[in-house]
């Protein structure tokens, strides 16, 4: 597959995060207040489905990664907010096992293995540590918005989850600058704008409240 195609692959994804982001930005601005709207997880879902093809067809094991890990909160998140449910189950089993099926799929056609991934020579170990330590950062940030959202019976996005994704955010910027990707570059320089500012919203709206 020719570069430009994987390319506008990863572009559309992190359009798609872009804008997630701008949507759940403007909403907060309109309210005063840190909003999900289920809007939210559908394009995360949608674009973390493309970008994990994305890191599939660039053989990057960090983006595979962090997306098999968030991958499937998004769908918790879309089930606590009582969306997930109304999506056909067609739908829904493809959404399930298409992380698994690219992976079973390309390690049983020889496309892969785990030492290659490893060992790519385009990344260096140490760049592909910094990569997997910001993923897993990055990817954390969810990890405690499930807990917080499971612990609360509701889906939202607590201080803590805007302030791992600024730390995120450096990290992989860090990783793309030095392993020259314009797709992970152009999508977290915007997001990082927005987290900030979530973090300044939810100061605010906790200021008023108290």
């Amino acid at each position: 597959m020719s570069d430009w195609i994987i390319y506008a692959i990863g572009f559309c994804a992190q359009l798609l995060f872009s804008g997630r982001l701008l949507l759940q930005w403007i909403l907060s601005e309109k309210n005063n207040k840190v909003v999900t709207p289920s809007l939210f997880w559908k394009l995360s879902l949608l674009a973390s489905f493309l970008l994990f093809v994305y890191g599939y067809l660039r053989d990057d094991f960090a983006i595979m990664l962090g997306q098999s890990l968030t991958y499937y909160i998004y769908i918790r998140n879309l089930q606590l907010q009582g969306q997930w449910q109304k999506s056909p189950k067609a739908l829904q089993w493809l959404l399930l096992v298409f992380p698994v099926i690219i992976v079973i799929y390309g390690y049983n056609n020889g496309q892969y293995d785990m030492v290659s991934l490893f060992e790519n020579k385009a990344i260096p170990t140490w760049l592909l540590t910094l990569g997997i330590i910001a993923q897993l950062t990055f990817t954390l940030r969810f990890v405690y918005q499930w807990i917080t959202s499971e612990k609360n019976k509701s889906s939202q996005l607590p201080i803590g989850f805007w302030r791992m994704s600024v730390v995120g955010a450096v990290l992989i910027l860090s990783y793309a600058i030095i392993r020259e990707d314009p797709v992970l570059f152009i999508g977290h320089c915007a997001g990082l704008v927005i987290y900030i500012r979530n973090i300044f919203i939810w100061k605010k709206q906790h200021y008023e409240v108290s």
